[in-house]
């Protein structure tokens, strides 16, 4: 990825934690290294295929002016949000702000926080066998698109498919999305469950009917083996009401782990039962 850097913009604010520095106020440097692909604006010499570096740094100046902030972090965070949020073209960005004049008792440089915020691209699952199934997908990809900072980007067709694991029940309707989002893995998991929570989800038999279930398949290229996350999700390689879907939108994606394409997943599940 290509990067634009602004460095040291200074300004006065009155952002800490003590009164004093809130009345007073102090220096504060803010410095920015902006993830972006260039090539479209270097090729056309065109500023509209870029980002303007004088209007983001008007940009972070009424950020840090228009509001006192306790902490550098909060600071910081507000800035990345602010430019992703409304910059396109910027995916990701590195937010530095230093506060050279704190109240410290001792000889220092200076303190800072530094920051790394980008956009993830997520893929999920989601499942239906009770109730209004298709309504169901469609209520749930609205809440998704809901989500803070959260958008859409593709949603593949809605798929009919045999029960998995406990087959005694009745057909499920499948489908995959990509989403775009500025939350953690573990932010997107706790909405995608408060999402099912909402819509009545019981977890009552492993395997069992549902009227939603909502997967977190792969998280950009991110590994997790945790108690309460794992990404990519297990047995996709397996799952066929997975792998169609999301061939559908996503059929050159590789699997961080089996270093296949989702494409080579899904013709390996399929000559398998040819076999």
């Amino acid at each position: 990825m290509d990067k634009i850097y602004i460095e040291n913009l200074e300004f006065r604010a009155y952002h800490g934690v003590f009164p004093e520095e809130k009345k007073l106020g102090q220096k504060f440097i803010v410095s920015l290294e902006l993830e972006l692909d260039t090539r479209e604006a270097a090729l056309s010499n065109n500023l509209e295929k870029t980002l303007h570096y004088g209007l983001i740094s008007e940009r972070v100046q009424s950020i840090v002016l228009e509001k006192s902030y306790d902490l550098l972090e909060s600071l910081a965070e507000k800035i990345a949000e602010t430019l992703l949020l409304e910059y396109p073209l910027l995916q990701g960005v590195k937010v530095r702000v230093d506060k050279p004049q704190a109240p410290i008792p001792l000889p220092f440089g200076t303190v800072a926080v530094e920051i790394y915020r980008s956009w993830h691209k997520v893929y999920l699952s989601l499942g239906s066998n009770l109730g209004e199934k298709t309504a169901n997908l469609e209520r749930a990809i609205q809440e998704i698109s809901s989500l803070k900072h959260t958008s859409l980007c593709k949603k593949s067709s809605f798929l009919e498919t045999e029960p998995f694991g406990y087959v005694e029940q009745d057909f499920f309707v499948n489908a995959c999305i990509e989403v775009k989002t500025l939350l953690t893995a573990k932010e997107l998991l706790a909405s995608c469950l408060a999402i099912e929570e909402k819509m009545g989800r019981k977890r009552v038999l492993k395997w069992g009917p549902r009227n939603i279930d909502i997967d977190i398949l792969f998280y950009d290229k991110e590994i997790y083996d945790e108690e309460d996350l794992v990404i990519p999700h297990p047995w996709i390689e397996e799952r066929m009401f997975v792998l169609e879907p999301l061939c559908e939108i996503a059929p050159n994606y590789i699997h961080p782990i089996l270093k296949k394409t989702i494409f080579m997943l899904k013709r390996g599940v399929e000559h398998e039962t040819t076999v």
